[in-house]
């Protein structure tokens, strides 16, 4: 059985791709590639092919990870079906997924800080219009919820 996980944010090119990367490191760590699909995606389609953003790049390479190879795609119909959780980072990603979502995968919607162990926020905020310290909040956030998100998803495989 293989279990797969889309991480969403708006444009697909600072905290989904992060969320998308982290995980992705953690899934290798951890032997469960064979098991484990990792995937991102926007909700808008503002930089479709386009890599994530070259702050959020640096700031993961800083902690381990590689996010050169990720591209920027809109979340598409198919997805709703395709993904078993479908992870998003703050409520207004969360209200337009809701509003697609065909009913019977209304379920897989998720906010990704509801794996947090250690932090205690509601949302991962948006750092594309603020400074270096947005994408290292994001990144805490991301690592600590992927930390919990892993525990969750070594129980369904």
């Amino acid at each position: 059985m293989s279990y797969a996980i889309l991480f969403v944010c708006m444009g697909n090119i600072c905290r989904s791709p992060t969320a998308d990367g982290v995980f992705r490191q953690k899934v290798a760590d951890h032997g469960l590639n064979d098991l484990v699909r990792v995937d991102s995606a926007g909700t808008h389609n503002y930089h479709p092919g386009s890599p994530p953003d070259g702050r959020a790049q640096a700031a993961a390479a800083r902690r381990g990870y590689d996010l050169s190879a990720l591209r920027a795609r809109q979340v598409q119909a198919a997805d709703y079906a395709a993904f078993d959780l479908i992870l998003v980072m703050d409520q207004d990603n969360l209200a337009v997924l809701q509003e697609n979502c065909p009913p019977e995968h209304q379920h897989k919607l998720r906010l990704l800080t509801e794996f947090c162990q250690i932090h205690k926020a509601s949302v991962v905020p948006d750092p594309y219009y603020g400074g270096a310290d947005g994408f290292e909040q994001v990144l805490d956030l991301v690592e600590d919820a992927c930390e919990g998100l892993l525990a969750h998803v070594r129980s369904q495989v």
